[in-house]
Order: structure tokens, then C-alpha cells, then sequence
């Protein structure tokens, strides 16, 4: 039985309190430690609304925004490998409004007026986007294997231009911001011939600021131009992004084709094959993560939460008793970023903690300081224990959990087998080459081996480690590599070769050159005809 605290009668903290899972402390945590300084201090009119506990509950979650026809919808029908309900996909801008893709035992598709009153759903404090809003938001529920473990979201289509911008009817990026906020991945698809980032997708990049870890940038449709127009097309995007999302770290692009259909352009099919299992491997490795990624979102919130008590309780001690309210008010808006820096020095806080000053000095306007709550100390050092204590203990006991039960990977659609079979990334390629082959696959490039071989004055069939390091060094591969190399080859660990240790010496070297892995052990298909059992016994 889990305990996040040193069990004290019976497997009871002091408060009473006993939780069987990390998210049954996390959501305890918040409901006890972090909420009631949020309600006093407005945090929900500001920042984010209140958490529930299907916000804890609720399966990972993955955020798809793009731009119109760069195949979000088509992407979604890739890993699912079946149309759900409410799909439309064209060269047109098609999905209109957010489909949220989840489980359910019978298809089906649920309005959004529904959705946000469904206790089991994380989507209930999307009712303060209103009617524009819920009107465009629909969940697809449909019995899938990939969603037994994942929800996707899919959203509109992103247009250029002010007038479709406007006609939304609600905050297109502060519904973005309000989902990146909760969901574990978020993928930015972009086409390979719109690379062009329109005003309102810039806005909806800059909207999911704050949440730079959980980005990942797919580059679609990637077969229907040549490697030369790919390279080029790549780097315009990153220029593109970096422009963007202003942090000096790169973000990971996964470079493809994301559909069912044959490719168009074959030249750089294992570079794609490559980055599709990258991609796969990330996503399925978000239910092992998720409950990590609640955790550190809860910190994050934490920090920001005190911040702003800091911020409101310092605006209301500056605020005049009687007369003069507007005017102060005013210059403490004006002030705003001096007050930051103050009270960065007094209470030691991160720059990169305090929420943007244009947006705060904007929505001040609208409250008056003067009701504002002082600064209630027992509120923020609750805050700061729960920070300082319990998360840590919350910290190994996802550990303890995952070694008693690790979550299931992501499984099902196009994640099923991806790794298996003849298809398989990597298969009957580099050293797993002649796996299948009933020869010895050295043998077929032996006879110019052998060549070789003979010029290195053999003695009884063998040459020693200096004559071979000559030779070997002609690869120009580093001596690390050249070493494990020599290591694979010396199958009797006499520290010389013979003929067929040679060979095998040559062919690992082949493969390395050709950009393949080496293995830590050999395979039973490398190993010469007349060393089997010394390699068996190895």
C-alpha cells in the first residue's frame, strides 16, 4: 500500500490523510494546499481556471494545431487506422471547430454543451468560452486501442487572414492556451509546401508559451519533395520557428509522411521510416510519463499562484485608504514591471516566474485594489511546504508505483507491430543484414577481404593487432569505434585473426560507414562458420 508521507498510525499522516495512487495525492494536494490560495487571491480570473479531479483522472492528452489541409485530421485516422465519428478531411479547411478524439464503448459523438456539464470529463471549464465556443466543440467517442490509452485533440484548421479570424465568434488562442495547459504533448504540423506562418498561427504558437516541453513540430508530407527541396525546406521552417517560439533551444522536428498512402518521392524513405518510430516512441511513452507531467504542471502552477498573491497583495498595501484610488491605481499599472523587480529582490523569486506584464497590466484595469486580499503568510507557507516536502515524496512514489506496475505503452492502430516483422524499422538492414540467409553473409564480399588479408603477412593463418589497426584505420572511423570493432571480430580473444575474424572485421566496419548502430554482442548470424562454439560459450 502507498503512503506519500512516513506512515504514522496505521499508514496515516497526521492530518488522517492515506492515499493509494500519485494522483489521488496529487489531487488532494491541490484541493487542500494550492486551491485555497488560488480562490483568495482571484488566481482563476487571471491565469487558469480551477483544476477538477477529471483534469487528474483523465487520460494523457495530445494537442494537434496547424494550419488548414497539412493533414491534422488525416494524422489522427494514421494512428487510429479507422475513421471516427464527425471526420471530414479535404484540401479545403475542413474541421471547423475541436474534436476531442477519446474511448468509448460504442461510437458516438457528444456536443459541447454536454461535454462541459460530464463530471468525467476534463473539459467542464470550457463553459466560460460560451455558446461560440461550445457550439464548435464536439467529443468522438469510438471503441479504438490506441484510445484506450490516449486522447487526441484535434482543432480547427488555421487560417491567414484577419477576416477569419474574427468571424470565430470566441478566443481561438485562449482556448488553445487553455488546452495546452492540461494536455501531456502538443504537435504543430506543418505541410512541406505552406511553410508560410499566418498572423493567427503565430498567435496560437505564442498562446502555448510556457508549455516549450511538451512541443514537438512535425514537417508533413515530407515524400513529395527531393532531399535537395527538403533541405531546404527544413531549414526555412526552423528559421520560421525560431522566429516564433523565442528559446535558444531547437525544437525537435520529426520529418514524414503521416498517412496511409504511397510515398512520392522514395529517396529518403528510411530517413522517414527513422523519424515515424521516433515519433511513435515519443508518443507512446506518454502514459509512463503522465503522471510525472501532472506533477511538474502542478508546480508550475504553484510558483505562478504565489507570484501572483505577491503581486495582488502588494498592489493592495500600496493603495491609498480614502481618496485618490483611481490615481494610484493608474500609476501601479504603469509601475507594474518596477513592482516585479521589487519583489523579485524581496522574496527571491525567478524572473521567469512572474506572468507576462502587457497582459497583467491589461486585465488590472478592470478590478479595483482597494478589495483586493492582503498578503495572508499561512497561505503562501502551506504552498511552500507542500513545494518543499510532499512533492518530493509524490516524486518516489511515482517510482514505486511504476516498479510495482509500469503503465501500459500506447498500443493498437498504427503502433501495433511497428517494430516487428519484415517491415520493421531497420530490418534486414546494417547488422541485422543476412538474418534470414541460410550463408553467411560475410562470405559473399569475403573473396575481397581475403585480398586484403594476404598483404597483411599472415603468420599460421593469423595477423596480429598492429598489422590489422594499419588496415583498419583506413576507415577513418575513431579508435573507440575501431575498438569495439576489433572486440565484435576476435571471437576466440586470442588478440589476433584469422581470415573469417578479419572478414566480419571488414563487414562491421561497412556497417558502421553506412550509418547503421553496431551491437553490444554479435549476432548468431555474424559469427564465422569455424568459431561457433567459442561464441556460443562467450
Amino acid at each position: 500500500m502507498f503512503s506519500w508521507v512516513k506512515q504514522e498510525q496505521g499508514g496515516r499522516n497526521k492530518e488522517g490523510e492515506m492515499y493509494q495512487t500519485v494522483t489521488e495525492g496529487l489531487q488532494s494536494l491541490y484541493t487542500k494546499k494550492l486551491l485555497p490560495l488560488e480562490e483568495t487571491y482571484l488566481f482563476h480570473d487571471f491565469h487558469s481556471p480551477a483544476l477538477e479531479p477529471a483534469d487528474f483522472q483523465s487520460k494523457p492528452m495530445v494537442l494537434l494545431v496547424g494550419q488548414y489541409s497539412t493533414g491534422k485530421t488525416t494524422f489522427i485516422r494514421y494512428l487510429l487506422e479507422q475513421d471516427f465519428p464527425g471526420m471530414r478531411i479535404g484540401p479545403e479547411p475542413t474541421t471547423d471547430g475541436f474534436i476531442a478524439v477519446m474511448y468509448g464503448e460504442s461510437e458516438g459523438v457528444v456536443p459541447g454543451n454536454a461535454l462541459v456539464v460530464d463530471p468525467k470529463k476534463p473539459f467542464r471549464k470550457l463553459n466560460a468560452f460560451g455558446n461560440s465556443f461550445l457550439n464548435r466543440f464536439i467529443c468522438s467517442q469510438m471503441p479504438n486501442q490506441v484510445l484506450q490509452s490516449i486522447s487526441i485533440i484535434d482543432t480547427p484548421g488555421i487560417l491567414s487572414g484577419e477576416k477569419q479570424r474574427i468571424s470565430r465568434g470566441y478566443d481561438f488562442a485562449e482556448v488553445l492556451r487553455w488546452f495546452g495547459e492540461r494536455v501531456d504533448r502538443i504537435i504543430l504540423l506543418f505541410d512541406a509546401h505552406k511553410l508560410d506562418i499566418s498572423d493567427e498561427f503565430s498567435e496560437a504558437i505564442k498562446a502555448l508559451k510556457g508549455q516549450d516541453d511538451k512541443i514537438r513540430v512535425v514537417l508533413n508530407k515530407a515524400d513529395q519533395v527531393d532531399t535537395q527541396q527538403l533541405m531546404r525546406v527544413y531549414g526555412a521552417l526552423m528559421w520560421s520557428l525560431g522566429k516564433v517560439i523565442n528559446t535558444p533551444e531547437v525544437v525537435r522536428v520529426y520529418l514524414g509522411s503521416f498517412w496511409a498512402k504511397p510515398l512520392q518521392n522514395t529517396e529518403n524513405r528510411r530517413l522517414f521510416e527513422a523519424e515515424s518510430q521516433d515519433l511513435f516512441r515519443d508518443i507512446q511513452s506518454l502514459p509512463r510519463n503522465a503522471a510525472l507531467r501532472k506533477l511538474n504542471d502542478l508546480i508550475k502552477r504553484a510558483r505562478l499562484a504565489k507570484v501572483h498573491a505577491y503581486i495582488i497583495s502588494y498592489l493592495k498595501k500600496e493603495m491609498p485608504s480614502l481618496f485618490g484610488r483611481e490615481k494610484k491605481k493608474e500609476e501601479l499599472i504603469m509601475r507594474l514591471p518596477e513592482i516585479y523587480t521589487i519583489l523579485q529582490r524581496e522574496h527571491h523569486i525567478s524572473p521567469g516566474d512572474f506572468p507576462n506584464v502587457a497582459k497583467m497590466q491589461d486585465m488590472l484595469q478592470h478590478y479595483d485594489f482597494s478589495k483586493f486580499p492582503s498578503l495572508k503568510i499561512k497561505l503562501i507557507e502551506s504552498v511552500d511546504k507542500m513545494l518543499a516536502t510532499k512533492i518530493a515524496v509524490l516524486m518516489s512514489m511515482i517510482r514505486e508505483e511504476e516498479s510495482k506496475q509500469p503503465p501500459a505503452m500506447v498500443s493498437g492502430g498504427a503502433f501495433e507491430g511497428s517494430q516487428d516483422g519484415p517491415f520493421g524499422q531497420g530490418y534486414g538492414e546494417g547488422i541485422s543484414a543476412g538474418a534470414d540467409a541460410e550463408d553467411w553473409i560475410v562470405s559473399r564480399d569475403k573473396h575481397r577481404y581475403d585480398e586484403i588479408f594476404y598483404t597483411l603477412m599472415p603468420i599460421n593463418g593469423k595477423i596480429t593487432g598492429v598489422n590489422a589497426k594499419k588496415e583498419m584505420m583506413n576507415s577513418r572511423l575513431p579508435n573507440t569505434v575501431l575498438g569495439k570493432i576489433w572486440k565484435l571480430a576476435d571471437c576466440d580473444r586470442d588478440g589476433m585473426l584469422d581470415d573469417e575474424e578479419f572478414a566480419l572485421a571488414q563487414h562491421l566496419i561497412k556497417v558502421k560507414l553506412e550509418g547503421y548502430e553496431l551491437p553490444t554482442e554479435l549476432p548468431d548470424h555474424l559469427v564465422p562458420p569455424s568459431h561457433p562454439l567459442t561464441a556460443e560459450t562467450d
